[in-house]
Order: C-alpha cells, then sequence, then structure tokens
C-alpha cells in the first residue's frame, strides 16, 4: 500500500481523485473547510498542510481500499513529474521530488534494469532508467530533505547503470557517452561519501579509457584499482585481470599472462566461476598474443565449457576469442572465418556496436603480414 512521507497539496489533491470525491465531498470527510482544499487544489506541491492536517490525511489513505490506493499511485507518477511547480509569489520555486512510495518502485526498476543489461535487452533496460531520470534531476533531489539521501542515491545509480548500458553499446565517448554518465554518478557517490560506489565506478571509468585505446593509462589505473581497499576482493581480481587484457592489448603479453593467472586464481579461490571463465577468455587471447596457439586452445576451451552465464555479450565475445585463435592458423582459418561471422550476427542482433568493431578490425588484421611466429 502507498505511504505518503510528507503531503503536499499535490498528494492531497490525487487523493481526492483517487477517491473520486468533490472538492466539497473530500473537505467534509476530513472535516476541513472548502477553502483549505480549494487551496491545495490550486497551489499543488508549494503548499503544505499544517501537522495536525497531515495526520487526517494519513488516515484518510490508510482506510482507503486497494483500489483508491491503485488510482492514487497512478495519479502521483503523472502528476509528479519534472516540470517545476509554480510557487506563490515570493517564494522559492522547487521540483516535485520523489514520494516514500516511489522509492521501492525505483529501486525494484533499477533490479530489473540489471537483469534487462545481463541479457542485453538495452531497450527495455533504457525504458527503466529514462522512467527516473526524465522524471527528476540530481540538482533537484539535493535540495530537497530526502530520508537518506534516498533520492540522490537512486538516480546516482541509475545513471550509473545508464553508464554500463552505453558502454555495451559501445558508445564510449561524449557527451551521451558511458564516460559522461560514470562521471556524472561518480560525483553524486563523492557528495553523499560513499567510498566503495567512487570506487566502481573509478574502475568503470578505467574500462572506457581502455576501450577507447588508452591501454597505457588504463594498465596503470587498473594496477592501483588492484589494491583499492575500498573495492571487495572481487572487484580487486577483476582490476587485476584487467591489468592483463591492457597490456595484452599493448602487446605485452608475457607479463600480461603473469598477471592474469594471479587473478584466475583468485576467482577460484573466490569461488566465481563467472569471473574464472573469463579470465580464461583473456589468458586464452594472451597466449595467441605471445604466437602459443596450443595453450591458446587450450584456455579457451577450458573457458567455453567453464561458463555459466546465458549472457549474449559473453557469448559473443567467447566466440569473438575463439575466432581470433582458429584465424591464426592456416589450418583452421576456415573454422575461424565462421565461428567469427556467427559471433558479427549475434553482436548485430543485439546490438553489440564495440564487439562488431572488435570482431572487424580482427579479420582486418587476419588479412594483412602475419603476426608473431605461431607454436603448436
Amino acid at each position: 500500500m502507498a505511504t505518503v512521507h510528507h503531503w503536499t497539496g499535490l498528494e492531497a489533491r490525487a487523493l481526492r481523485l483517487a477517491l473520486r470525491m468533490s472538492v466539497r465531498a473530500f473537505a467534509e470527510r476530513l472535516g476541513l473547510a472548502v477553502a483549505t482544499v480549494s487551496k491545495w487544489e490550486k497551489l499543488l506541491a508549494s503548499t503544505v498542510p499544517r501537522p495536525d492536517t497531515q495526520a487526517i490525511l494519513d488516515t484518510a489513505l490508510g482506510r482507503a481500499d486497494a483500489s483508491v490506493h491503485l488510482r492514487f499511485e497512478t495519479l502521483l507518477s503523472e502528476i509528479g513529474g519534472p516540470a517545476q511547480v509554480q510557487a506563490a509569489a515570493g517564494r522559492r520555486v522547487t521540483a516535485s521530488g520523489p514520494r516514500a512510495w516511489e522509492y521501492e518502485s525505483w529501486a525494484d526498476d533499477l533490479d530489473r534494469a540489471v537483469v534487462a543489461l545481463s541479457r542485453q535487452n538495452f531497450t527495455f533496460a533504457d525504458s527503466l532508467l529514462d522512467r527516473w531520470l526524465s522524471r527528476f534531476k540530481a540538482a533537484g533531489l539535493d535540495d530537497l530533505d530526502d530520508l537518506d539521501d534516498k533520492g540522490l542515491y537512486l538516480y546516482a545509480r541509475s545513471t550509473a547503470l545508464l553508464g554500463d548500458l552505453k558502454r555495451d553499446q559501445g558508445t564510449v565517448l561524449g557527451p551521451l557517452s558511458a564516460h559522461h554518465s560514470y562521471a556524472d554518478a561518480r560525483s553524486i557517490f563523492t557528495q553523499l561519501d560513499i567510498p566503495r560506489r567512487v570506487a566502481q565506478l573509478d574502475l568503470s571509468l578505467t574500462v572506457v579509457a581502455e576501450m577507447s585505446g588508452k591501454l597505457e593509462t588504463a594498465a596503470h589505473a587498473y594496477e592501483t584499482l588492484a589494491v583499492d581497499d575500498r573495492l571487495s576482493r572481487r572487484d580487486r581480481a577483476r582490476a587485476r585481470l584487467w591489468v592483463g587484457t591492457a597490456l595484452s592489448k599493448d602487446g605485452n603479453h608475457d607479463y600480461a599472462i603473469r598477471v592474469m593467472q594471479a587473478a584466475t586464481r583468485e576467482f577460484e579461490d573466490l569461488t566465481e566461476p563467472e569471473d574464472w571463465s573469463v579470465a580464461h577468455q583473456k589468458l586464452a587471447l594472451a597466449r595467441r598474443g605471445s604466437g602459443d596457439l596450443t595453450q591458446a586452445l587450450h584456455f579457451i576451451d577450458i573457458a567455453r565449457r567453464s561458463g555459466t552465464t546465458d549472457s549474449p555479450m559473453q557469448r559473443v565475445r567467447l566466440d569473438t576469442a575463439h575466432g581470433h585463435i582458429l584465424l591464426s592458423d592456416p589450418a583452421t582459418r576456415d573454422d575461424g572465418a565462421r565461428v567469427l561471422d556467427r559471433a558479427a550476427t549475434a553482436a548485430a542482433q543485439y546490438g553489440l556496436v564495440h564487439q562488431l568493431r572488435s570482431i572487424e578490425s580482427v579479420k582486418a588484421s587476419s588479412e594483412g603480414p602475419m603476426g608473431p611466429r605461431l607454436r603448436r
């Protein structure tokens, strides 16, 4: 059932409409003057009932049946949007913030967005995030006397998830990019003084730097984060793995392999099978880069057999890595091309633009001069 932490004329009007009462009938039900209810109707969120009247409204809402609660929540979601409410003369104009009942709905939508992103259902995830990010702004939420800064926290988390969406779609830099969303979310979590979230955003920003080709910068940042106590042990292990990824992309395969193997052991100790699988995929590519195709095929086979996720993104990554390795050997070149074509089809289906670019890059590099001498 809906509850209201702080009544204004806006919520009072929504309750009247949910009860399907006229202004006069609503005033009589509450035991108030018609002029009082008329004032609420006119000034909406810029007027606040007295404390004793707030208690009367609490009682009226509490006694209402489920159908009234449903209409009340629906009306608030429709009329309590981002538009600023006109205040009385001489008063500051303030934005309407989320009501108490909306916090739970917002948090539920973020959980649903996480699941949608894990399945690369970008359209649905974007609609869930836009539902809240288009209604509220960080500056407006910061001005409100929210309980425990819930609204601002949820806004920051929504912005961080929007960054994940943009990153997975391949929109890495620019005003509507992963980098921009991550930076905004980091600023809010810094303001809220939540060090763990700030460090997680530092990790995400480093991933963006790596994706945009700043490999040396990314490797140094990962090294710092790999020993950052603000992060969980799992996130520190991921940072260590990604040190190896950046080094391998930059051609430093031997050292990359050593770093990745340390991260792999960490994932095994943590009992993180999915991360362990991903680590073997990265190891396979590093072995391929060093010219050791036998070990590359060994590690990619482990990654394919041990992965537990049903994520299209991870399937595309596995196929891309496998195809890259097969394409490196003239004896399996045709097989590699078929695996890469399959990966490209899936990447296009799910809108994985960055993965498509990676696949095209692999294909292009295979048509040029041969890389390092390969060992079988």
